[in-house]
Formats: C-alpha cells, sequence, structure tokens
C-alpha cells in the first residue's frame, strides 16, 4: 500500500496542532491547580475544594444572619422619628406676627405625635394630639395641624 506523501503532511501537522491544543490546555489546568494549592501543605485537591466549600457555607450563613439583622434595623427604623412638618401661623387677628407654629414628628408608619403652640396677648398654650396612621386619634385636628402633618408625609 502507497501513500501519498500531502496526506502524510496533513496528518501529521493535525496531530501536532491537536497536540498543541492539548498542551495549552493541560498548561492551564495545572496552573489553575498551582494557585489552589498555593501555600498549601501536602494537600490534596479534594480537601482543598473541602475546605473551600466549608468556608462558602460558614460564609453564606454569615450572609444570612447579615440579612436578617439588617431586616430588622429596617423594621425598628420604622418607628423611630423620620418625618418633620412645621407650621407657623397667627391664630388671632388681633395680634401680630406668627408667633404660634404647629410641629409634627411622625415615624415611617405615619405614626407620632402634633405639638401646638397657641400664642396671644396673655400667654402661650401648648397642646400635644396623638397621631395615628397620619389621622388624629383622639382629638379633631386644626386647619394648621392637618397642614403640618401633610407636609411632614412629603418626606420621603
Amino acid at each position: 500500500m502507497v501513500f501519498n506523501p500531502n496526506v502524510i503532511i496533513f496528518l501529521l501537522a493535525f496531530i501536532v496542532v491537536w497536540i498543541t491544543i492539548l498542551t495549552f490546555f493541560l498548561w492551564q489546568s495545572v496552573g489553575h491547580y498551582n494557585k489552589l494549592t498555593r501555600g498549601m501543605s501536602s494537600k490534596t485537591l479534594k480537601e482543598i475544594l473541602e475546605s473551600i466549600l466549608e468556608h462558602a457555607g460558614i460564609s453564606q450563613q454569615r450572609i444570612d444572619e447579615l440579612a436578617t439583622r439588617c431586616q430588622k434595623i429596617e423594621e425598628d427604623g420604622l418607628l423611630h422619628a423620620q418625618k418633620i412638618g412645621f407650621v407657623r401661623f397667627n391664630p388671632f387677628k388681633d395680634t401680630g406676627g406668627d408667633q404660634s407654629f404647629v410641629l409634627a414628628i411622625l415615624d415611617g408608619r405615619d405614626n407620632g405625635i402634633v405639638i401646638s403652640s397657641l400664642h396671644g396677648r396673655t400667654g402661650s398654650r401648648w397642646y400635644a394630639k396623638t397621631i395615628i396612621d397620619g389621622k388624629g386619634q383622639e382629638h379633631d385636628l386644626s386647619g394648621e395641624e392637618v397642614k403640618a402633618i401633610k407636609q411632614a408625609k412629603e418626606q420621603k
């Protein structure tokens, strides 16, 4: 049987290219293995991978704990004073200036208090009212108090 020299050259070239490609992938794998085992004592790849998986499991557990803590902090944050509305006004036409005011202090759920100060010639009077869901609970609200609550609720 006689072989054509061109076929032999083509086959040899193909084998050389194939071996070059395989060698490249082999060196990549060896380099990757060396990176994994760098700084390690004579551990097997299996022991190293188990160690990595153990650390990943511990990290995931810590991430879950932190997510739970963040959620609790966010929920607790809704209970703190977050929104403030302030309105100055003149309740009596015979006194000058806007010395009276309403201060609305609300939390993230629009619960809180409204403090009103009415200043007149004979003195100042202070009133406090409970606010639940942005509405007066036990007492009717004045127009200025409603305005202060609206101003507070518009804050984000």
